[in-house]
């Protein structure tokens, strides 16, 4: 059978699959305990998972109290590392485990890479709690001294440390810190150095009992400093058949990158499991880069002495399949609706704000818009009436223009003017149909001669028209010219440049995208104010999305955007990816072909039309519609955009 194409290969895109194993526990029988962590690197292997990290002290069972001390425990402990080693190795993955591991006089709490056969290294805990129901302080000695130091264990020289950390051979950014539970709870943990010493997958190894509201604590400290951290975080506790004399377990397992949970296992669970997820370290990489304040911080918190990095060794093969994460088809719109109706009032008020602050600053009570009946002059109206709204000015300062061209239909011109009989603001129509008549007789343009020659030239004098006439307008008003288009449209340069669509006074959707539009009216529609206009509004969401430009054909088909510059929802995934984060153009057809290949895969945002719930083929996933689109509107920031509303949601840079 042929080897599927490295395109369709997570890991050729700069992911790590990583699993967080829950072992059954044996008490104090490390023979047991490793033929549960054979069994689970295998099944991660079979998975694909180059990096599998397993619970605190997993080869002995945490809760033995001074069975720790045991020489036979910890012999056998030990001659379980070559073992687990070998099978890590078979697998093609690197294994973290537990262990307690002698070092010189002293006993550590160490978390132990195992790859290729080869015991790599071992980080002992830094901080032993010793307070409340924890008094691990009577077996352990803190690792915080040991640097970086030899370490002889079962017959075999290894490292030991806590300024280690662990290098995947050829896998660029697969770098992994490891810290041991308490160290987490800690105000400084060590991951966190790990991390600007250029760890981009954080692993913690923790025992920890559970009592009622834990679990959220554990989770909200793994997003946390998986955000702080700008890294992967892996979490792994301890679960069924630790010891219950006075603790409780129940084997919680997270995985978190840059803030947001990509996975949780099942909690108080009786059998061995993984949870799986693809992480990110691209994209860590790129968000770090990104970020100058990563840099700073780094530069001014690693001393002299630094980390060491030991390398390993995974498989080289890369399997192709669907990503093992969640993958958002609209990045701008929320699945969740709690989530998707939180995002809305905020973007909502940071435009009337922006707005609000504008008038204020320039003295300006009145506004001049142009009034389509299409979703962003109706955007951008809503927006209008609820910033004199709050300033307490009239809705008749708002001065709406409805300018019917060439191809206006009559759905859109009544939308218009019913929206703004609802709204309460002041309307009116100027017919641009004379003037653009003339200035195309005075060009010369075939049109002008009968001929149904509707080229850009054409197009273009009817939205120059519009715009020149609403300046003019605010001039002889004393008002200001409120912009309409929005993110995706300046992205790719859908904008008559210059006098046209393309300029303003101040523009309220410059930082909001197509996708997340239509959202937003329907987010103001809902309103109990709004019961005047929600008729019109959900009219208007269900209108083709259209310039009307261009007369329609002979078959009644009207112009279509996207029939011309593609899929909104394709170009506002291209848009999130490559702004946001900087990714390749390979990636993000990899990432859109992932999110959109399948329709009945993933979820799908409240009130999606299940008619628009389609699927797109890589054929029709061509980045280089949005990056060229992009360069030829790469002036289309002269229409100055009000702060930005948009971003990904648990995004807040």
């Amino acid at each position: 059978m042929a080897e599927p194409h490295a395109f369709h290969a997570p890991r050729a895109h700069g992911f790590v699959r990583v699993a967080a194993a829950t072992p059954v526990v044996h008490v104090a029988d490390p023979a047991a305990n490793a033929e549960e962590h054979l069994a689970l690197i295998r099944r991660a292997g079979e998975a694909g998972a180059d990096l599998v990290v397993f619970p605190e002290l997993s080869l002995s069972a945490y809760a033995i109290d001074d069975l720790h001390m045991q020489a036979a425990l910890l012999d056998a402990v030990e001659a379980q590392l070559p073992v687990l080693a070998w099978e890590a190795g078979e697998a093609g993955l690197a294994a973290v485990v537990g262990a307690p591991i002698r070092h010189g006089d002293r006993l550590l709490n160490c978390a132990v890479l195992l790859a290729g056969g080869e015991i790599i290294g071992a980080v002992p805990k830094t901080y032993l709690p010793n307070y409340r129901e924890y008094y691990e302080k009577r077996w352990f000695s803190p690792g915080d001294d040991i640097g970086v130091e030899t370490l002889r264990i079962a017959g075999i020289d290894s490292w030991i440390g806590t300024r280690l950390l662990f290098e995947a051979d050829d896998r660029t950014g697969f770098v992994v810190g490891l810290e041991v539970c308490e160290d987490f709870w800690s105000p400084l943990p060590p991951s966190t150095r790990q991390a600007l010493a250029g760890a981009r997958i954080l692993c913690n190894l923790s025992a920890s009992n559970i009592v009622i509201g834990k679990a959220e604590e554990r989770a909200m400290l793994c997003a946390s400093q998986s955000a702080r951290a700008m890294s992967a975080y892996v979490f792994a506790a301890s679960g069924w058949g630790e010891s219950t004399t006075d603790l409780a377990w129940d084997g919680q397992a997270t995985i978190h990158e840059l803030g947001a949970c990509l996975a949780s296992g099942e909690r108080f669970s009786l059998e061995n499991h993984l949870t799986l997820a693809d992480v990110d370290v691209d994209r860590i990489g790129l968000d770090r880069l990104r970020n100058g304040t990563f840099a700073d911080c780094a530069r001014r918190e690693l001393d002299e002495e630094g980390f060491i990095r030991l390398g390993f060794r995974v498989r080289e093969t890369a399997a192709a399949g669907p990503l093992i994460r969640p993958l958002d088809r609209f990045p701008f719109v929320p699945d969740d609706p709690a989530r998707l109706d939180q995002d809305c009032y905020e973007a909502f008020n940071i435009q009337v704000q922006g707005l609000m602050r504008r008038m204020t600053s320039t003295g300006s009570e009145r506004i001049v818009i142009g009034v389509s009946g299409g979703l962003d002059s109706t955007q951008a109206l809503l927006v209008a009436c609820g910033a004199l709204d709050r300033l307490g000015l009239p809705r008749t300062n708002i001065l709406g223009f409805t300018m019917p061209g060439f191809a206006t239909s009559d759905h859109t011109k009544s939308n218009a003017w019913s929206l703004m009989t609802a709204l309460g603001v002041t309307g009116a129509e100027i017919d641009i149909r004379p003037a653009a008549e003339r200035m195309l007789q005075d060009i010369g343009h075939a049109y002008a001669d009968g001929q149904p020659v509707h080229d850009i030239t054409f197009e273009n004098v009817q939205a120059g028209l519009r715009t020149d006439y609403l300046f003019r307008l605010a001039n002889q008003n004393r008002a200001f010219v409120l912009g309409t288009g929005d993110l995706s449209e300046l992205a790719l340069g859908w904008a008559t440049y210059g006098v046209g669509d393309h300029m303003s006074h101040y523009n309220v959707n410059g930082g909001v995208a197509k996708t997340l539009i239509r959202h937003l009216i329907r987010w103001v529609a809902a309103r109990p104010d709004m019961a005047g206009a929600s008729d019109t509004l959900h009219a208007i969401l269900d209108t083709e999305i259209s310039p009307e430009l261009v007369p329609a054909g002979p078959d009644g088909r009207i112009q279509s955007t996207q029939d011309t510059v593609g899929p909104y929802a394709l170009n506002d995934f291209f848009l999130f990816h490559i702004t946001r984060y900087g990714m390749s153009p390979s990636k993000v057809a990899f990432l859109a072909h992932q999110a959109w290949g399948d329709a009945g895969r993933g979820e799908w945002p409240a009130h999606h039309p299940d008619s628009d719930r389609v699927a797109y083929d890589l054929a029709t996933i061509k980045t280089r519609r949005f990056v060229s689109a992009a360069r030829a509107g790469s002036c289309s920031g002269a229409a100055r955009p009000a702060a930005a509303p948009t971003r990904r949601r648990g995004d807040s840079r």
